[in-house]
């Protein structure tokens, strides 16, 4: 199965409002931008990429939880990440049932974690200037 098929599966695995929010969260990031692409990485995450990992998805039993790969390190003015505030990497958006998001808000943090991969420089610009260091 492609990625977008295991997201499929995973969706239609929950027919409750865990799949539904999901399917909702799925269809507001991929509407962000054209180039985000959805992969299924680490035994059944959906992630959305572009120019790096934005957003790991995860359903659980009692919340849908929206992780931000480098949530620390970007603005969140509407405060909406309300997990991993601890750390110095992640944070993330935690839904539980009833629970509704600012749809532009989240758009506009993942528009941040779009403009954070493209700060960041390639592995590959990164490879040549250790090698010019030598």
């Amino acid at each position: 199965m492609n990625p977008s098929d295991e997201i499929d599966a995973l969706i239609a695995k929950h027919p409750d409002w865990r799949g539904a929010k999901l399917a909702e969260m799925r269809d507001l990031i991929l509407g962000v931008d054209e180039g985000i692409v959805e992969e299924w990485k680490w035994m059944g995450a959906p992630v959305w990429e572009l120019d790096g990992i934005l957003v790991v998805g995860n359903i659980f039993k009692t919340k849908v939880k929206l992780g931000f790969m480098y949530g620390a390190l970007i603005d969140d003015p509407q405060g909406l990440f309300n997990g991993e505030l601890g750390g110095n990497q992640r944070r993330s958006v935690e839904f539980a049932e009833g629970d509704t998001v600012d749809g532009d808000a989240l758009r506009e943090l993942i528009r941040a974690a779009i403009a954070l991969n493209r700060a960041k420089p390639s592995r590959a610009a990164k490879a040549a200037k250790a090698r010019a260091k030598e």
